[in-house]
Protein backbone atom coordinates (compact mmCIF):
# COMPACT_ATOMS: atom_id res chain seq x y z
CA UNK A 1 0.00 0.00 0.00
CA UNK A 2 1.91 3.17 -1.05
CA UNK A 3 2.12 6.11 1.96
CA UNK A 4 -0.39 8.79 -0.41
CA UNK A 5 -2.86 5.92 -0.08
CA UNK A 6 -2.57 5.48 3.39
CA UNK A 7 -2.33 8.77 4.48
CA UNK A 8 -5.36 9.54 2.36
CA UNK A 9 -7.58 6.57 3.80
CA UNK A 10 -6.45 7.77 7.39
CA UNK A 11 -7.82 10.97 6.67
CA UNK A 12 -11.36 9.84 5.24
CA UNK A 13 -11.45 7.30 8.07
CA UNK A 14 -11.41 10.42 10.74
CA UNK A 15 -13.73 12.25 8.61
CA UNK A 16 -16.35 9.71 8.20
CA UNK A 17 -16.62 8.76 11.42
CA UNK A 18 -19.14 9.72 13.54
CA UNK A 19 -19.04 10.05 17.66
CA UNK A 20 -21.62 11.52 19.93
CA UNK A 21 -22.19 7.68 21.97
CA UNK A 22 -21.21 7.98 26.00
CA UNK A 23 -18.61 5.66 27.01
CA UNK A 24 -19.51 2.43 29.17
CA UNK A 25 -18.87 3.35 33.03
CA UNK A 26 -16.62 -0.08 33.00
CA UNK A 27 -14.46 1.34 29.99
CA UNK A 28 -12.32 3.43 32.22
CA UNK A 29 -8.89 2.53 31.52
CA UNK A 30 -8.23 0.69 27.87
CA UNK A 31 -4.72 -0.58 26.95
CA UNK A 32 -2.39 0.74 24.24
CA UNK A 33 -3.41 -0.96 21.28
CA UNK A 34 -0.01 -0.10 18.29
CA UNK A 35 1.34 2.47 20.48
CA UNK A 36 -1.79 4.47 20.04
CA UNK A 37 -3.77 5.14 23.68
CA UNK A 38 -8.05 3.65 22.66
CA UNK A 39 -10.08 6.11 23.91
CA UNK A 40 -13.59 4.93 25.22
CA UNK A 41 -15.37 8.01 24.16
CA UNK A 42 -14.24 7.56 20.52
CA UNK A 43 -15.63 5.30 17.85
CA UNK A 44 -14.00 1.59 16.85
CA UNK A 45 -13.18 3.20 13.77
CA UNK A 46 -11.64 6.20 15.28
CA UNK A 47 -9.56 4.47 17.85
CA UNK A 48 -8.23 2.13 14.97
CA UNK A 49 -6.91 4.65 12.38
CA UNK A 50 -3.92 5.69 15.31
CA UNK A 51 -3.11 1.85 15.82
CA UNK A 52 0.48 1.48 14.39
CA UNK A 53 -0.66 -2.48 14.28
CA UNK A 54 -3.93 -2.13 12.33
CA UNK A 55 -3.13 -0.41 9.21
CA UNK A 56 -4.05 -3.00 6.86
CA UNK A 57 -7.30 -3.74 8.60
CA UNK A 58 -8.21 0.05 8.52
CA UNK A 59 -7.28 -0.01 5.07
CA UNK A 60 -9.59 -3.54 3.94
CA UNK A 61 -12.54 -1.89 6.06
CA UNK A 62 -11.98 0.74 3.84
CA UNK A 63 -11.90 -1.03 0.78
CA UNK A 64 -15.30 -3.03 1.93
CA UNK A 65 -16.89 0.20 2.47
CA UNK A 66 -17.32 -0.40 5.95
CA UNK A 67 -16.19 2.93 7.40
CA UNK A 68 -19.57 4.40 8.26
CA UNK A 69 -21.13 1.11 9.51
CA UNK A 70 -18.24 0.66 12.15
CA UNK A 71 -18.29 4.23 13.02
CA UNK A 72 -22.30 4.04 13.66
CA UNK A 73 -24.03 2.91 17.26
CA UNK A 74 -23.69 -0.16 16.81
CA UNK A 75 -22.59 -1.66 19.74
CA UNK A 76 -20.43 -4.44 17.72
CA UNK A 77 -17.42 -6.57 18.59
CA UNK A 78 -14.88 -6.53 16.69
CA UNK A 79 -12.12 -9.42 16.90
CA UNK A 80 -9.18 -7.19 15.16
CA UNK A 81 -6.21 -9.05 13.34
CA UNK A 82 -3.18 -7.08 13.25
CA UNK A 83 -0.34 -6.37 10.29
CA UNK A 84 1.26 -9.71 11.31
CA UNK A 85 -1.67 -11.61 11.29
CA UNK A 86 -2.49 -9.95 7.56
CA UNK A 87 1.05 -10.46 6.89
CA UNK A 88 0.74 -14.11 7.43
CA UNK A 89 -1.82 -14.80 4.35
CA UNK A 90 0.12 -16.19 1.34
CA UNK A 91 1.09 -13.82 -0.64
CA UNK A 92 -0.79 -11.44 -2.84
CA UNK A 93 -3.64 -12.11 -0.64
CA UNK A 94 -4.63 -8.52 1.01
CA UNK A 95 -4.15 -6.92 -2.35
CA UNK A 96 -6.07 -8.97 -4.52
CA UNK A 97 -8.42 -8.50 -1.29
CA UNK A 98 -9.14 -4.84 -1.34
CA UNK A 99 -9.49 -4.81 -5.32
CA UNK A 100 -13.27 -3.32 -6.21
CA UNK A 101 -13.93 -6.62 -8.45
CA UNK A 102 -13.43 -8.54 -4.76
CA UNK A 103 -15.56 -6.18 -2.61
CA UNK A 104 -18.17 -9.14 -1.38
CA UNK A 105 -15.57 -11.69 -0.80
CA UNK A 106 -13.44 -9.11 1.68
CA UNK A 107 -16.50 -7.81 2.91
CA UNK A 108 -17.81 -11.22 4.14
CA UNK A 109 -14.17 -11.73 5.62
CA UNK A 110 -14.27 -8.79 7.80
CA UNK A 111 -17.36 -8.55 8.45
CA UNK A 112 -16.95 -12.52 10.02
CA UNK A 113 -14.42 -11.11 12.75
CA UNK A 114 -17.91 -8.87 13.87
CA UNK A 115 -20.55 -9.89 16.51
CA UNK A 116 -23.29 -7.80 17.44
CA UNK A 117 -23.34 -6.20 20.78
CA UNK A 118 -20.65 -5.54 23.36
CA UNK A 119 -19.15 -8.55 23.92
CA UNK A 120 -16.14 -8.09 27.02
CA UNK A 121 -14.00 -10.82 27.75
CA UNK A 122 -15.84 -11.66 31.22
CA UNK A 123 -18.91 -12.35 28.95
CA UNK A 124 -17.29 -14.59 26.57
CA UNK A 125 -15.67 -16.71 29.60
CA UNK A 126 -19.02 -16.77 31.73
CA UNK A 127 -20.99 -18.28 28.61
CA UNK A 128 -18.22 -20.91 28.20
CA UNK A 129 -18.24 -21.95 31.69
CA UNK A 130 -21.68 -22.31 31.13
CA UNK A 131 -21.46 -24.56 28.06
CA UNK A 132 -18.24 -27.27 28.96
CA UNK A 133 -15.92 -24.43 27.98
CA UNK A 134 -16.54 -23.53 24.80
CA UNK A 135 -18.59 -20.05 24.14
CA UNK A 136 -19.88 -19.67 20.25
CA UNK A 137 -21.35 -16.30 18.72
CA UNK A 138 -23.06 -15.68 15.58
CA UNK A 139 -20.92 -12.83 13.54
CA UNK A 140 -22.05 -10.16 11.59
CA UNK A 141 -21.35 -12.25 8.27
CA UNK A 142 -23.77 -15.05 9.62
CA UNK A 143 -21.07 -17.84 10.24
CA UNK A 144 -20.02 -18.52 14.00
CA UNK A 145 -17.31 -17.78 15.78
CA UNK A 146 -16.23 -20.58 19.07
CA UNK A 147 -13.58 -19.47 21.70
CA UNK A 148 -12.38 -21.89 24.77
CA UNK A 149 -9.63 -21.20 27.43
CA UNK A 150 -6.16 -22.10 26.23
CA UNK A 151 -3.36 -21.66 28.86
CA UNK A 152 -3.61 -18.49 30.23
CA UNK A 153 -5.43 -16.49 27.12
CA UNK A 154 -8.13 -17.22 25.09
CA UNK A 155 -8.60 -18.33 21.24
CA UNK A 156 -10.92 -18.06 18.68
CA UNK A 157 -11.55 -20.78 15.98
CA UNK A 158 -12.80 -19.90 12.86
CA UNK A 159 -15.50 -22.50 11.13
CA UNK A 160 -12.42 -23.76 8.71
CA UNK A 161 -10.55 -25.41 12.51
CA UNK A 162 -8.06 -22.62 12.55
CA UNK A 163 -7.11 -20.19 15.72
CA UNK A 164 -6.80 -17.04 16.82
CA UNK A 165 -5.32 -15.96 20.29
CA UNK A 166 -6.72 -12.73 21.50
CA UNK A 167 -3.37 -10.93 22.41
CA UNK A 168 -5.57 -7.73 23.94
CA UNK A 169 -9.20 -7.99 25.21
CA UNK A 170 -11.06 -5.57 26.16
CA UNK A 171 -10.62 -2.32 24.58
CA UNK A 172 -13.77 -0.38 24.87
CA UNK A 173 -15.35 2.15 22.65
CA UNK A 174 -18.10 4.32 22.28
CA UNK A 175 -19.65 1.82 20.11
CA UNK A 176 -18.56 -1.35 21.00
CA UNK A 177 -15.15 -3.30 21.89
CA UNK A 178 -12.36 -4.48 20.02
CA UNK A 179 -10.25 -7.64 20.59
CA UNK A 180 -6.92 -7.82 19.45
CA UNK A 181 -5.99 -10.88 17.65
CA UNK A 182 -3.41 -12.72 15.87
CA UNK A 183 -4.49 -14.30 12.91
CA UNK A 184 -7.06 -13.62 10.14
CA UNK A 185 -10.01 -16.09 10.49
CA UNK A 186 -11.77 -17.43 7.29
CA UNK A 187 -15.58 -18.08 7.14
Amino acid sequence: MTPIFRAGLAAALVLGSATGVAAPAFAKSNPMVGGAAMYPTKTIVENAVHSKDHTTLVAAVKAAGLVETLSGPGPFTVFAPTNAAFAKLPAGTVDTLVKPENKAMLTGILTYHVVPGRISAADIAAKAETNMGTATYATVQGGTLSFKKMGRGWVVMDAKGDTARITIADVFQSNGVIHVIDTVLMP
